[in-house]
């Protein structure tokens, strides 16, 4: 059993492996500089993350040893539990400030919508693997969009309507890489844009409408929906080329930064480390999604084609969505930056499936 976890080990990308890990303990860093120099320092967070990162790069290895095809032979059977916990957690899940987003176990929150977010490229993966012939075919782009859409609408109630966008780019992105009907794209966009208008009129809150408004001018309320932007955008220039000093940083020393460990984490790296950091962060993220793309190119059935690809798209949206978030460039979404800001359930998920990416390129290999 150990020789083959160590067989599979050897032929995994070491380099993909490295990277990862590098973000992992940047994040924690980053994490403890917030913690440490408080007023009343609470390092109880930094622990736990410190937990969770533990726990989830041992289950990154393991899942490389694990036969991804798994997870394509059961695509229905995960996509139906993702259904099940996002009603569930709609039903029976804790309200923190007005969300619906957990399941609490032992003083700890869960939030299904990370995993639910892994079961859905599965499926998509799956789905595409077995029809990308076919997508000349409407009807293929009504089901898989039928799928996507109805996990989507259960997120957004929660609500989480950035991970809802996240999924739905996620779809369309992959449909342009099995390169649908330029007519079928067409009515896919016009489809999405007047879904988009119906949303802004009868879906979103005040908050979040404010939110959209505050992206096209910042300025329009800067003490309210403003805010958080502002303070974000003062923190990533205040930075400078060399930062502050990790601990250093006065708006999330002095907490006006708010959501500093998660949403904003990313000006905090700019405040305290400067461009530097910027630059160091950004490579990483660069080095992650190009190893993540020789893995696509290295893989030998479809299933792991589309589950690499699906994976490379999701986390190149997501780092889009929340560095853009954190200079002004798009709407605050609450979409946290991967293997960087604090949350255990996003975490150990992202981790996860680096594994799984792992378990297609060492069973190609060998």
């Amino acid at each position: 059993m150990f020789a083959q976890f160590f067989y599979y080990l050897k032929r995994a990308d070491w380099i993909l492996y490295v990277v990862t890990i590098l973000l992992v303990f940047f994040g924690l860093a980053v994490l403890y500089s917030i913690s440490v120099n408080q007023e009343v320092p609470d390092l109880s967070r930094f622990y736990r993350q410190v937990i969770f990162a533990v726990s989830g790069i041992a289950l990154m290895f393991l899942f490389t040893s694990f036969d991804y095809r798994f997870f394509n032979s059961y695509r229905i059977i995960l996509f139906a539990i993702g259904i099940v916990l996002l009603l569930a957690v709609l039903f029976f899940g804790q309200t923190i400030r007005g969300s619906t987003r957990w399941f609490g176990f032992f003083g700890q929150t869960f939030q299904p919508v990370e995993i639910v977010k892994l079961f859905v490229v599965f499926f998509l993966s799956g789905y595409l693997a077995k029809h990308s012939r076919q997508f000349f075919l409407f009807r293929h782009i009504l089901v898989s969009g039928a799928f996507v859409f109805a996990t989507a609408i259960l997120i957004a109630l929660e609500p989480k309507v950035g991970y809802a966008i996240i999924l739905i780019l996620l779809w369309f992105i992959m449909l342009l890489i099995v390169k649908v009907r330029p007519l079928h794209l067409i009515v896919i966009i016009l489809t999405l844009a007047v879904l988009a208008s119906l949303a802004w009129v009868f879906v979103l809150e005040d908050y979040q409408k404010d939110r959209v408004m505050t992206f096209i001018d910042p300025s329009r309320d800067p003490l309210k929906s403003g805010y958080n932007v502002t303070q974000s955008i003062i923190a990533v220039g205040s930075g400078q080329v060399l930062g502050r000093g990790l601990g250093l940083g006065p708006q999330s020393q002095l907490n006006f930064l708010p959501e500093q460990e998660t949403d904003f984490i990313f000006a905090v790296i700019a405040e305290e480390m400067g461009l530097v950091g910027v630059i160091i962060i950004i490579s990483f993220f660069s080095v992650l999604i190009y190893r993540i793309w020789l893995v696509a190119s290295k893989v030998r059935d479809n299933f792991a084609l589309f589950f690499t690809l699906a994976t490379l798209v999701l986390l190149a949206i997501q780092i889009f969505i929340n560095i853009g978030m954190n200079v002004g460039l798009m709407p605050v979404t609450g979409i946290p930056l991967p293997f960087l800001s604090a949350g255990g359930s996003s975490l150990l998920v992202s981790l996860v499936t680096i594994g799984i990416v792992q378990s297609a390129l060492v069973r190609s290999r060998a």
